[in-house]
């Protein structure tokens, strides 16, 4: 049944006897669009999807709301079902101060609809109109006030307030007041019609009009209101003010009429009461958004803590079912190829699954699976509650003994409540409303800065010795790459290393940073700069520092840099080992040098034993030079060659200084 502005009031009564006597009830909207902004990633955490949602999907409109009630029949066996199409958008009530909301529109999405022959029409001239409650509450707040104002000037008129403090009538307006008053003075000579209409005017010619009225006629027989026409225009209506007591009538009346508008604006926002307030379990597929933006556009804006908003929507909605996850859990998972809606109930029409029958309790009010009405949203949920019928009975199949039916009060379905999915999220995919979110391991996960030209198959090939990879790009020069082969988590971390084309840090260590733990310019500089932290993890805690002039220079810098970004470094830092890789050519100040021949042999984690081996190769070398009294030994450096070293080192030395 499609529910508008006209049928509303009608199908609201029948909702208060309806919901509560409902076995469960199923939900779906549509929306102007899905998401703008920052898109989700493959990796991103629950309180990570949340955010982005909230500040990428907000700003569109819910324009269509489906709401299909199940009730079950114990003696018969059998489930029926009413379903109400609601078209929903913000009208301004005719009270000062209402809000005037604005809205995005995402050009596919409104394609996707009119290709579904969505009426916009019907949404635009129709929609039934919604208040959050903060808004509510303020109008009603402004109404008490000049209804209260009201009551005590009853027997004045609305210009006595400026009596005091007259406007001077500009000479532009001076013949408009005049006419005015004329037009007045005409209609109360006489007994008909019951009310005069003045001419549109802007705001300011009102007020003059109601300081003159106030001035020149008596409060006892001439009232005077502005009023909002069915085509938003304001005008000015006077009425014959009549004895008090039918002032009052008049005034109350007013008064009515003003709060009937307002409860005409809060609208949809009653229906959502009404289906939290009855406590049944809300079932909805794939669920997030539709759960967002009910309780965004009719309740609260969404908070920005996260644990903010789970506290939030158990609130409003106590019980809720995602048959999206339910259909992604391994009982379901490996005999369902797709869980899109289509074809999920596609699935479960089919052996091993027996999709269960629920026919329309009114001629008018229900579906038949054979409609195929998708993207129309009281089909959507109608047909996402004959899925969850159909699976909760398939649980209750695997029993022994047979349960059957499984009802939403059943144990069984509780492993099942209050989780909502994460669509495209590869290993966290649900939010868990009720408790802890689960926590997975992404040891083997890692976060890759590098040049806007790379593109997927360079960083394929970049982590092509561990093995296939998925990535899941974050920007054009930032990506989350995750191994298939976890084990290799390991070598990664020893092999690949910051250079000046690329970084690669662990997951945890980029999720540190975004979350404000730790502050590393390596992440925001394409590894260009080190923290002390960075340069640490670069150290070889069990590493012999070679003795060369060259290597003193670099760990005297390294002390340096320890020193500056943590001021906890003391003077025993020389000990440190150093594992610092330069890979083939280094650029220091301007120049190109020939790396030093035992560092060739490290790598970025400094593997100790090439290292020590290196050294003990120093060592031969220099006894052998002691016991030697004449010719020069095959392993040893010549003195020519010891010559031609000597000033270079001494002038980098001397000179080089470090970026």
């Amino acid at each position: 049944m499609e529910v508008t502005r006209g049928n509303f009031r009608e199908v609201l009564l029948k909702l208060e006897r309806i919901l509560p006597a409902a076995e469960f009830l199923a939900i779906d909207g549509e929306f102007t669009g899905l998401h703008t902004g920052q898109d989700v990633n493959a990796f991103d955490t629950p309180s990570q999807y949340y955010s982005k949602l909230r500040s990428g999907s907000m700003d569109f409109l819910l324009v269509q709301f489906g709401l299909c009630a199940f009730s079950y029949d114990k003696e018969n066996d059998k489930y029926t079902h009413q379903a109400y199409n609601f078209y929903i958008f913000p009208k301004s009530p005719q009270i000062r101060s209402a809000p005037d909301p604005r809205f995005l529109c995402q050009s596919s999405s409104i394609e996707f609809l009119a290709s579904e022959g969505f009426d916009f029409n019907k949404v635009f001239k129709e929609g039934i109109s919604y208040l959050t409650q903060p808004e509510e509450q303020k109008l009603r707040e402004h109404l008490e006030e000049k209804h209260k104002s009201c009551n005590n000037t009853i027997s004045s008129s609305p210009g006595n307030e400026d009596s005091f403090q007259p406007i001077p009538i500009p000479d532009e307006y001076v013949s408009t007041i005049e006419d005015s008053c004329a037009h007045i003075k005409t209609f109360l000579a006489s007994s008909e019609p019951e009310e005069l209409v003045l001419g549109c005017c802007n705001a300011f010619v009102r007020k003059l009009i109601f300081q003159t009225v106030g001035q020149r006629f008596d409060s006892s027989v001439v009232q005077l209101e502005s009023r909002l026409t069915d085509k938003r225009n304001r005008v000015m209506v006077v009425t014959r003010a009549g004895s008090v007591e039918e002032r009052k009538k008049k005034q109350q009346e007013k008064k009515d009429k003003e709060l009937q508008d307002l409860e005409d604006a809060v609208g949809f926002t009653s229906v959502l009461r009404k289906i939290s307030e009855s406590g049944k379990l809300v079932v909805g597929h794939n669920m997030l958004l539709d759960v967002c933006h009910v309780i965004n556009q009719c309740y609260f804006p969404l908070p920005e803590d996260y644990s903010e908003f789970k506290e939030m929507v158990r609130c409003v909605f106590p019980n809720l079912l995602d048959t999206k996850y339910m259909s992604d859990l391994p009982l379901f998972k490996d005999k369902i190829s797709s869980n899109a809606l289509g074809h999920l109930f596609k699935t479960l029409s089919e052996e091993p699954f027996k999709m269960c029958i629920a026919k329309s309790e009114e001629d008018g009010h229900g579906y038949s699976s054979l409609d195929d009405k998708y993207h129309e949203a009281a089909y959507d949920a109608y047909i996402t509650g004959l899925c969850f019928i159909t699976m909760a009975n398939h649980l209750g199949s695997l029993q022994k003994p047979e349960v059957n039916p499984v009802l939403p009060s059943s144990p069984l379905i509780n492993p099942y409540m209050n989780k909502l999915f994460l669509l495209r999220v590869q290993d966290s995919p649900y939010i868990n409303l009720i408790g802890e979110d689960p926590v997975v391991r992404r040891d083997h996960v890692f976060f890759v800065s590098f040049p806007k030209e790379w593109k997927t198959y360079d960083l394929t090939q970049l982590f092509s010795p561990f093995g296939s990879v998925f990535v899941a790009w974050l920007s054009d020069t930032s990506a989350y790459v995750a191994l298939h082969h976890r084990n290799q988590a390991s070598l990664v971390r020893k092999t690949l290393t910051q250079s000046d084309t690329y970084t690669v840090m662990t997951y945890a260590a980029h999720q540190q940073i975004q979350d404000g733990i730790t502050n590393c310019k390596c992440a925001h500089s394409g590894g260009k700069s080190l923290c002390s932290s960075c340069v640490r993890k670069r150290v070889v805690a069990k590493q012999s520092v070679p003795s060369s002039p060259t290597a003193s220079v670099r760990k005297r810098r390294l002390i340096e840099v320890l020193q500056e970004d943590s001021p906890e470094v003391q003077t025993s830092a020389p000990k440190r080992k150093r594992s610092l890789s330069f890979g083939d050519k280094t650029t220091y100040s301007n120049r190109i040098i020939d790396p030093i021949p035992e560092e060739q042999e490290m790598d970025i984690v400094g593997h100790t034993k090439q290292a020590a081996s290196s050294q003990g190769d120093r060592v031969s070398d220099k006894n052998t030079k002691a016991k030697s009294t004449g010719g020069i030994n095959s392993t040893s450096s010549s003195p020519s060659d010891d010559s031609k070293t000597q000033p270079k080192h001494k002038q980098f030395e001397e000179s080089d200084m470090w970026d």
